[in-house]
């Protein structure tokens, strides 16, 4: 793990003093969370965005892909 020293305001350092005693853990803890929050790496689902991007109005495309490539890559070829 990599140190890193950063300067807080007084009110944001108080505050993340007051929530790290709070929770019973280091202020660094509450920072590394709250910055892998914030940069969307923290412990949750992350969504893509370019999912739904290119929709094909197909309900089967998971099953069937290998045949929708196949027809596309033909289609393709023939021009």
């Amino acid at each position: 793990m990599k140190r890193t020293t950063i300067s807080l305001p007084d009110q944001l350092a108080h505050v993340l003093d007051r929530e790290a005693r709070r929770r019973g853990v280091s202020a660094s803890e509450i920072a590394r969370e709250a910055l892998a929050a914030h940069l969307g790496l923290a412990d949750q689902p992350r969504t893509l965005g370019f999912v739904g991007l290119g929709r094909s109005g197909f309900t089967d495309t998971a099953e069937r892909f290998e045949e929708y490539l196949a027809e596309e890559f033909e289609r393709d070829r023939n021009r």
